[in-house]
């Protein structure tokens, strides 16, 4: 089954989707760990931990999709790659979906903003027109062909030109042929409740970013709201920040780290990231194991 079947199946049940954001493959294997049946790529994220850089459109399609498609062999589970604007017109959106196709990808996530993008949370966004972007969906649908990647419509306009304008243009996405909308930084509530009033019967993101725009509704309200997945893209990210922080400044004060608590055990990371399975793998292919095939041909 490929992942995109997966994550089908994944949508036809009835149950709100929590997603957390991966950024490398240290991560997505932590999530899948965690139990978490999908896993998505954080733009954000990809751009601080490989660029140390904001969000405002310096990785290249490249760059993005070598990370995505590590990613996405590092993990069992299906993966929801951010690529962004499609990284051009709908040439290189086709271009980009073919990518993700080879790249194992379960779907992808394409947004209306004008490149350079920025963070959804962030100010001074800009977007292209409606018709422009609801050509680049069709022209994904048309690249994926029969490859079930799972295509995610979002739309920055709220911002920039108001909730009508950002719920007229998921209504064409959608038409587009979308199989999800994404309507990014609603701002309140109401905002939320009347995106999922303008859509009964699309699958709906929430976005949930601590310290963003949205307002972080529990996972059973959204439900009850009408979304089908839940976005947590920053989450991991800022955790590990704050984290790793605190274990520099520990370090740089007590020169070691023998008091400090929040480190996992060597010995349970190299679980994580599979040496004992690498250890016998290599035992395997040893001298001391190599058996001769005798030469049995007459002369």
């Amino acid at each position: 089954m490929s992942a995109g079947q997966k994550l089908r199946q994944l949508l036809a049940r009835p149950e709100i989707i929590v997603i957390p954001g991966v950024y490398d493959c240290l991560g997505a294997k932590l999530a899948e760990n965690s139990g978490f049946e999908v896993v998505a790529t954080s733009g954000f994220g990809i751009a601080a931990s490989t660029l140390g850089l904001p969000d405002y459109g310096f990785l290249t399609a490249t760059e993005m999709l070598y990370s995505v498609g590590r990613i996405a062999q590092s993990i069992t589970v299906p993966l929801i790659a951010d690529l962004d604007t499609g990284y051009g017109n709908a040439l290189n959106a086709i271009r980009t979906v073919k990518d993700a196709v080879q790249l194992g990808l379960a779907g992808v996530l394409l947004e209306d903003q004008e490149w350079p993008k920025k963070c959804g949370h962030f100010e001074g966004k800009r977007v292209i027109s409606l018709a422009e972007h609801a050509g680049k969906i069709r022209a994904a649908v048309e690249a994926r062909g029969d490859s079930d990647l799972v295509i995610i419509a979002r739309t920055d306009a709220r911002a920039p030109l108001g909730l009508e304008e950002a719920i007229a243009r998921g209504r064409a996405y959608i038409a587009a042929g979308a199989d999800i909308l994404f309507v990014e930084a609603p701002q309140s509530v109401e905002e939320l409740k009347a995106i999922a009033a303008a859509f009964p019967d699309v699958p709906l993101v929430a976005n949930i970013v601590e310290g963003g725009k949205t307002p972080q509704l529990s996972t059973t309200e959204l439900q009850q709201l009408g979304f089908k997945i839940v976005f947590f893209p920053l989450t991991t990210l800022l955790t590990v920040t704050k984290v790793m922080a605190a274990c520099l400044t520990h370090l740089k004060a007590q020169g070691n780290t023998a008091n400090f608590t929040d480190l996992v055990t060597f010995q349970d990371f190299q679980e994580l990231i599979g040496v004992p399975k690498y250890l016998q793998m290599e035992k395997q292919f040893t001298a001391e194991n190599y058996t001769p095939i005798s030469d049995t041909t007459q002369k």
